[in-house]
């Protein structure tokens, strides 16, 4: 509840919202994603762009803190999108991650509940329809939304 609370306040009590999602993706096509503690459904990891980040700073710092991943080499910009479901002026930049490594599996935490990489055909039931269009749009060449 207090991460849920935490969550909102942080959404509402900034101006434009940025952030940043990553797309792992390991040799044997399958992509890493997460559960949070405070939203329903799997999604592609990352968050916000902190004061005074880039958002590859944010990127690494996120993957890191939410998957135990290190990019490698640097990721590939894909595309940015207008996020509405959060607030009217959050967007999210989305990142192809294909070279990283994962020297443990992370442990779940108070805010990532649960992880695992992923078949693109054997995704959890409860992906979340953005997280599936986001990987159509990246693997299967899928016309690219301007909203996340």
């Amino acid at each position: 509840m207090i991460n849920r609370l935490f969550h909102l306040y942080w959404r509402f009590s900034r101006g434009l919202t940025l952030g940043v999602r990553g797309m792992a993706i390991d040799p044997e096509g399958r992509i890493f994603l997460i559960r949070h503690s405070y939203v329903p459904g799997w999604h592609l990891p990352g968050g916000g762009v902190e004061p005074g980040e880039t958002m590859l700073d944010a990127l690494r710092r996120e993957m890191m803190e939410e998957g135990n991943i290190e990019i490698g080499t640097e990721p590939t910009f894909f595309s940015m999108y207008f996020n509405p479901r959060d607030s009217n002026r959050d967007h999210v930049a989305l990142y192809v991650i294909r070279q990283f490594t994962q020297s443990s599996l992370p442990k779940p935490n108070a805010e990532i509940v649960a992880h695992g990489f992923f078949a693109r055909d054997r995704l959890p039931d409860d992906t979340t329809p953005a997280t599936r269009v986001r990987i159509a749009e990246v693997l299967d060449g899928t016309t690219r939304r301007e909203k996340w």
